[in-house]
């Protein structure tokens, strides 16, 4: 069957060879050389005094969405923001639930035997999932979570 040839509990496999795996460390050796090499130029441009940056006042100054910070950078924040937040993972979170569903099941490539096993009960578990979810998020907009004031 096979030249190097090992019989494991799948079936018959072939052997481990290491030389399979060599462009796999050419690509490690080069991502490693890369590294190594742009840190190495930057320092050593920083030591020759080749740095694009001077340092000026303007330059020194704190910056935040183009306005002088004003206050402590300890304040809190209203829970309307983590709430816009979770809801937004929350329905970011359905549909990677209905993608590999919608693929699976309207897909031409997909078995006729999953079809009439799987296909009623799955179709149904997505249903009872989107409406859970629309329960909620009406449940949301009736608290007034998405009013922001």
């Amino acid at each position: 069957m096979f030249a190097d040839a090992v019989r494991t509990s799948a079936g018959v496999e072939s052997a481990f060879q290491l030389a399979d795996y060599y462009p796999i460390f050419l690509f490690l050796g080069l991502l490693v050389a890369f590294v190594l090499g742009t840190l190495f130029s930057s320092q050593l441009f920083h030591r020759l005094g080749l740095k694009p940056f001077s340092a000026t006042a303007v330059k020194l100054m704190p910056y935040e969405s183009g306005m002088d910070p004003i206050g402590s950078a300890r304040m809190q924040f209203d829970v309307k923001f983590y709430l816009i937040a979770i809801l937004f993972l929350v329905f970011d979170v359905e549909l990677l639930f209905l993608y590999p569903w919608a693929v699976v099941a309207y897909s031409d490539a997909a078995s006729p035997a999953w079809h009439e096993n799987f296909g009623r009960l799955v179709f149904w578990e997505v249903l009872v999932f989107l409406v859970s979810l629309a329960v909620g998020y009406v449940y949301a907009w009736r608290k007034g979570v998405f009013e922001w004031r």
